[in-house]
C-alpha cells in the first residue's frame, strides 16, 4: 500500500503540515489520498515535495535569432520562446500573398510561393513554390534531416528570414500542402497530375490533408518530448562527455542507530547496508525534481487528474531513472556512474540490494545501451515508460493508453527514420519496457526492508516522499 505525502492541490487553500518548515503551500488532500504532490512551480530552491503542474508563461527568449540545427545528438535544446505577435502573424500573412497595392506593371504575373512568399517558379510536391523552398524541402526529405526550434515552433517564415528557423520552414512546407511522397517518387507529369485530380476529388484532397496533420503531429510530439529530455535530464550524451569520475566513499559514521541495538539485533551486513543505501539515496534524488519536470512537458500528463499524475511520477520513478542513467552502466569496470562523476561499484550495489537483482539491472542498462539509442529516442521510450496505463490505483487508463499509443507511434516514426536499415530494432526497444517493469517490481520489494527499518535510516526527504519510506510515527499512521 503506497504511503502517502504531503503536497498542494490546484485549488489552493493552506492547512497545517510537517513540510510547512520549508516553505510549501499545501492543501486539503482528495478522498482516496491523504495528501498529494505540489503541482505548481518551485517557490524555493529547499523546497522537498514533488510539483507536477503545468504553469502558463514560457521563459524569454534572446532577441538575437539562434541558429537552428538537428534535434538528434543535440543536447543544447532549450525551450526558450515568447508567442508571435498579432503584427507579426498578420505580416506572415501577408507576406504569402502580396496586396494589389504592391503589385505593379511589372510584377503583375507574380505568383507567390506558399511558404515564404518569394517569387513562385512552380508547381513543385503539390504547391506553387520557389525555388529555394522546393530544394530545401527535398533535402529535408530525402536526407531525413530532423530540425529544432528555439521558439517553440512560432517563427516567422518569409522571404528575408526563411533560413533563420529550418523546424518552421519545413513545417510552413508540411502545412501548405507539400507531399512527401513527391520527393520519394519523382515527379508526376502534368496531364497524369490533372487526370488523378479529377478522380480523386475533393474527399481524397481531405484524406491526403489529414495524413499531413497526422504527420505533423507526431513530429510535435518527438520535438517536444526530445526538447524536455535535454532541459531536464543529466545523462544526456553532451552533459555527460565530460565527466571526471570519482568512486563514493561510503562513511560508516553515517548510520543512524543506537549502539546497543547495533551489537545486540543488528549484524555487520545490515549496518553496511543501511550505510551504502543512504549515500545512494542522496546521489539518486537530484534525479527526482528532474523526472518531475521531464513528465510536465510529456503531451497529455498535465491533462490527467491530479491523482493518476502522482501515481505515475511515484509508481514509475524508479523505472524512468533506470532508463536515464542506464548509459551511464559500465561493464568494463563494473560501475555506475552519477550526473557530478561519483560512481558505486556493482559489488557495493549487491550489498544494498542482491547480486540477481544487480545483475538484470546491469544487464538491462547493458542490452539498452547496445541498441544505439540517441536521446531523442531514449527521451520517447522515457515518455512511453511514464505513460504506463496499469499503475496500481490509476483512474483514468484508456486515457493514458491512448497518449502513450501516440508516443510510441512517435517512437516507430523515430526509430525507422534513423534506422531504416534495422527493421527489427523497433520491436527490440518495445520489448525492454516488460523487462524494465519486473526490475522495478523488483525493487519494490527490496524497498520493503528499508520501510520496516525506517527508523534506522537518513534520508533526503524528497527521496523518502518518493519511495514511500516513513520519516516519524504519525507517517505510520
Amino acid at each position: 500500500m503506497m504511503m502517502s505525502m504531503p503536497v498542494t492541490s490546484l485549488a489552493g487553500g493552506a492547512v497545517p503540515s510537517p513540510l510547512t518548515n520549508h516553505g510549501h503551500d499545501l492543501a486539503s488532500p482528495p478522498a482516496n489520498h491523504s495528501h498529494r504532490f505540489d503541482f505548481a512551480p518551485q517557490t524555493s530552491p529547499t523546497s522537498t515535495f514533488i510539483r507536477v503542474k503545468q504553469e502558463p508563461g514560457s521563459p524569454g527568449c534572446s532577441s538575437e535569432p539562434p541558429t537552428p540545427g538537428p534535434i538528434l545528438d543535440d543536447s543544447d535544446l532549450h525551450n526558450s520562446c515568447s508567442p508571435t505577435s498579432l503584427h507579426e502573424q498578420s505580416y506572415q500573412a501577408a507576406d504569402s500573398t502580396p496586396t494589389p497595392t504592391t503589385a505593379t506593371p511589372t510584377n503583375k504575373n507574380f505568383v507567390p510561393c506558399k511558404v515564404c512568399g518569394d517569387k513562385a517558379s512552380g508547381y513543385h510536391y503539390g504547391v506553387t513554390s520557389c525555388e529555394g523552398c522546393k530544394g530545401f524541402f527535398r533535402r529535408s526529405i530525402q536526407k531525413q534531416i530532423e530540425y529544432r526550434c528555439l521558439r517553440d515552433g512560432k517563427c516567422l517564415v518569409i522571404r528575408l528570414n526563411r533560413n533563420r528557423c529550418q523546424y518552421c520552414r519545413f513545417k510552413k512546407c508540411l502545412a501548405v500542402g507539400m507531399s512527401r511522397d513527391s520527393v520519394r517518387y519523382g515527379r508526376v507529369p502534368k496531364r497524369s497530375r490533372e487526370r488523378e485530380g479529377e478522380i480523386r476529388g475533393e474527399g481524397s484532397e481531405v484524406m491526403a490533408r489529414e495524413v499531413e496533420n497526422k504527420q505533423l503531429a507526431i513530429y510535435d510530439i518527438i520535438l517536444t518530448i526530445s526538447q524536455a529530455h535535454h532541459a531536464n535530464c543529466a545523462y544526456t550524451e553532451e552533459k555527460t562527455r565530460a565527466l571526471v569520475r570519482k568512486p563514493i566513499i561510503f562513511n560508516s559514521s553515517e548510520v543512524n542507530s543506537d549502539p546497543e541495538a547495533a551489537t545486540s539485533t543488528m549484524d555487520a551486513l545490515e549496518q553496511q547496508k543501511i550505510t551504502m543505501w543512504q549515500s545512494f539515496a542522496v546521489f539518486m534524488t537530484p534525479s527526482i525534481q528532474r523526472v518531475v519536470e521531464f513528465a510536465k512537458r510529456v503531451p497529455g500528463f498535465s491533462d490527467l487528474t491530479q491523482d493518476d499524475q502522482l501515481i505515475l511520477i511515484k509508481v514509475g520513478f524508479f523505472e524512468l531513472w533506470l532508463t536515464q542513467i542506464s548509459r551511464m552502466v559500465s561493464s568494463l569496470d563494473n560501475t555506475l556512474t552519477f550526473s557530478d562523476g561519483s560512481y558505486v561499484t556493482r559489488s557495493h550495489m549487491e550489498m544494498m540490494f542482491d547480486h540477481d537483482f544487480v545483475s538484470t539491472v546491469f544487464n538491462f542498462a547493458l542490452t539498452l545501451n547496445n541498441l544505439n539509442l540517441n536521446d531523442t529516442e531514449l527521451a520517447l521510450f522515457t515518455a512511453v515508460v511514464l505513460l504506463t496505463a496499469d499503475r496500481p490505483g490509476i483512474t483514468d487508463g484508456k486515457i493514458i493508453e491512448q497518449q502513450q499509443d501516440k508516443i510510441i507511434e512517435a517512437l516507430r516514426v523515430q526509430v525507422g527514420r534513423n534506422h531504416a536499415s534495422e527493421t527489427h530494432l523497433f520491436p527490440n526497444v518495445v520489448m525492454k519496457m516488460p523487462e524494465l517493469r519486473q526490475i522495478g517490481a523488483k525493487h519494490h520489494e527490496h524497498l520493503n526492508w528499508f520501510r520496516s527499518n525506517w527508523s534506522r535510516l537518513k534520508l533526503p526527504p524528497l527521496f523518502a516522499e518518493i519511495f514511500d519510506i516513513p520519516k516519524c510515527e504519525e507517517d505510520l499512521l
